[in-house]
């Protein structure tokens, strides 16, 4: 099946942001995509000061546009993430829409992204987020699908777990900056992908030089050998690749390291 990309120039009118998504998820669909899947932060400028003056509750004005337009072009629909409000918390959540319009996965980030690097960046989500306290995984005519966000990817065991529960294709939606992009963005997708033999995809805003938090841009698919099949640049475009479940499944056949992990000795679960 063909997955799509769409790496968003994010600006700060969230209408033009919805207006602009949209769009390009309908060009994806008219291009034969039965998966689509939108970046980190979609609807708003990333940043602990936008956070709250770009949240919303769910369902709210963005996941309605992105039920009505999954449903538009009956498709599935990873709406990248929005600054979501519930209960006087802010939440940094994906939510997917399935052809039908209907919700089927509601994803709110894990681990939260507070590092420092010293002359490079500091960066602390947690003064205004909380973090999710839930694994999510929603299910196609396709395949299985994992879902983490951003700093998620960093933590092998979620993805192990996925793995562990039938997921063959997970999907990230990141905004790794210009320290962490360079360094870690690749190199970690690759990892997660060879080590659980799943595709992995990345799904980062466009690179706006002019924004106080300037995103690394390279959304990429790795395919389960470890191989990058398809990046964008740091501009705003869409980027296809057909996922290959039969290729992955001939990999887990050559090298059968589900089958052969000792869980006599070592092991990870889901706790809730």
């Amino acid at each position: 099946f063909r997955l799509a990309l769409i790496q968003l120039h994010v600006s700060a009118v969230k209408s033009d942001n919805l207006q602009r998504a949209c769009g390009l998820v309908r060009e994806a669909s008219a291009k034969g995509a039965k998966v689509v899947a939108l970046p980190e932060c979609f609807n708003s400028p990333y940043g602990t000061q936008y956070f709250k003056e770009y949240a919303e509750k769910i369902p709210g004005e963005s996941t309605q546009k992105l039920s009505e337009v999954a449903k538009e072009c009956s498709i599935y629909l990873v709406g990248g993430s929005i600054p979501e409000e519930d209960g006087g918390k802010l939440y940094n959540t994906c939510t997917v829409f399935g052809p039908d319009g209907a919700m089927l996965a509601k994803h709110r980030k894990v681990h939260l992204f507070d590092i420092n690097i010293p002359g490079k960046i500091q960066f602390k989500e947690s003064e205004t987020l909380s973090p999710g306290n839930s694994f999510s995984m929603f299910d196609t005519p396709y395949c299985k699908v994992g879902l983490g966000i951003c700093y998620d990817i960093r933590f092998a065991e979620m993805a192990q777990i996925y793995g562990q529960k039938g997921c063959q294709l997970l999907i990230y939606p990141g905004a790794f900056n210009l320290t962490t992009g360079p360094a870690h963005w690749e190199l970690l997708q690759r990892g997660r992908a060879v080590d659980n033999q799943v595709y992995v995809a990345t799904v980062s805003p466009a690179r706006d030089e002019k924004a106080s938090y300037v995103a690394w841009g390279h959304s990429t698919v790795v395919n389960p050998w470890g191989e990058v099949i398809a990046k964008a640049g740091a501009e705003e475009t869409v980027i296809y690749t057909d996922i290959d479940l039969k290729k992955l499944a001939e990999i887990r056949q050559q090298i059968p390291i589900l089958s052969q992990k000792r869980c006599d000795l070592y092991g990870r679960e889901m706790k809730k």
